[in-house]
């Protein structure tokens, strides 16, 4: 496995003679589009097959939406442990709502890959946010727990779920400690039956860190208690923020500092964004807005307006910027220099894994780079 950087002058061809791969592969291992034009900066994964001499075996999960498309996923499975299907929501009574869409052909393909289907619960309101009134109303409802355990475990042995994931933000600091008893009880009854739980924790770096996504989450009780933890290590750049890399990877180091002096490192799952960013400058806070992309179409947008790829060194993560209908822009994403870098933190941190938000855009060369590395966990 070689990551090669394209520099001024190259073409696929010169690449594939100059390192023995044919150009078939490395156009469909990096998902190039004819006339298969290269952007100058840009990484290309170059693959014979080869493993790291020190594999190690880890999970790797991705959480999906049910319109997911079916190559995407197949596409996907064979190098995953874990399909996380987004999402269930929940009334304050706890009745279950489920996705709008159909899950059983997602979950039916997990199996065929030996891949562990996984009900994600989240607390999302009719406007699509997290609301954490919603939260409260439950948690604090014993009724409501035990109406809402129910419903999940009948869900779950109809549908075929073998895990469960719990996706709430944004608690309230007063709902902190009730929260780990809800969690707690959510937990030994999902033991009970066989099942398995994980959580999704706030990237935070401090046991005291203010703000209301870290308040209410109580790392070291929540990691005792459950079966493992996804830590989100991404969005620092987000949609209104300034132009910055989603996940730069020394704010990932600090997250993972803290976590794993709290959390057993066995149980830490780390979070990497399958997308990046576009925004227009220039930037003006709570004005500017960026443009979700996908990592392919980010290259496609470098290669069609003639941009030079850029690498931050510090955050290990690629830009650049480009100009059309006489606006600049400047897009942040994710390649394979920037995912080799994430996934060498699993074997420093000695990590469970990886959980990708998420996975409805095909990267190959990530999963090439999984399969690179690790030796995937399936069941």
């Amino acid at each position: 496995m070689e990551i090669y950087v394209v520099k001024e002058g190259d073409n696929i061809d010169r690449i594939a003679e100059q390192y023995g791969i044919p150009v078939q592969r490395i156009i469909t291992d990096n998902q190039l589009v004819s006339p298969y034009r290269l952007a100058v900066g840009q990484s290309l994964v170059l693959d014979d097959g080869g493993k790291r001499s020190n594999q190690r075996t880890a999970v790797i999960n991705g959480f999906a939406y049910p319109f997911i498309s079916r190559y995407v996923l197949r596409e996907s499975l064979p190098s995953m442990s874990g399909l996380a299907v987004f999402s269930y929501g929940f009334t304050t009574d706890g009745e279950v709502l489920p996705p709008a869409l159909a899950v059983e052909e997602m979950i039916a393909l997990a199996y065929e890959f030996s891949v562990k289907p996984i009900l994600t619960l989240t607390p999302l309101g009719a406007d699509g946010k997290f609301n954490n009134n919603l939260i409260s109303a439950v948690i604090n409802n014993e009724a409501a727990i035990e109406n809402l355990i129910n419903n999940l475990l009948s869900i779950m042995l109809e549908k075929g779920y073998l895990g469960l994931d719990i996706d709430f933000e944004y608690i309230k600091a007063e709902d902190r400690d009730t929260f780990v008893d809800f969690v707690r009880t959510v937990t030994e009854r999902m033991h009970e039956n066989g099942y398995t739980v994980s959580i999704d924790l706030a990237p935070k770096t401090s046991a005291d860190q203010p703000g209301l996504l870290y308040e209410g989450k109580d790392y070291p009780a929540l990691g005792a208690i459950t079966d493992s933890v996804l830590v989100m290590t991404y969005e620092w750049g987000y949609t209104y923020s300034e132009p910055m890399a989603v996940a730069p990877i020394n704010k990932v180091r600090q997250v993972l500092d803290y976590a794993v002096s709290e959390i057993p490192s066995e149980k830490i799952n780390m979070g990497i964004p399958n997308y990046g960013y576009d925004w227009p400058l220039p930037y003006e806070k709570g004005v500017t807005k960026a443009k979700t992309i996908g990592n392919v179409e980010a290259i496609q947008l470098a290669v069609t307006y003639g941009a030079q790829i850029q690498y931050d060194e510090v955050a290990q993560t690629p830009h650049f910027n480009y100009i059309s209908g006489g606006t600049e822009h400047e897009v942040w994403f994710e390649d394979a220099r920037s995912l080799q870098a994430k996934m060498e933190l699993v074997y420093e941190y000695n990590l469970r894994g990886i959980s990708y938000w998420q996975i409805m855009q095909l990267l190959r060369m990530n999963w090439l780079l999984i399969d690179y590395n690790f030796n995937v966990e399936k069941i």
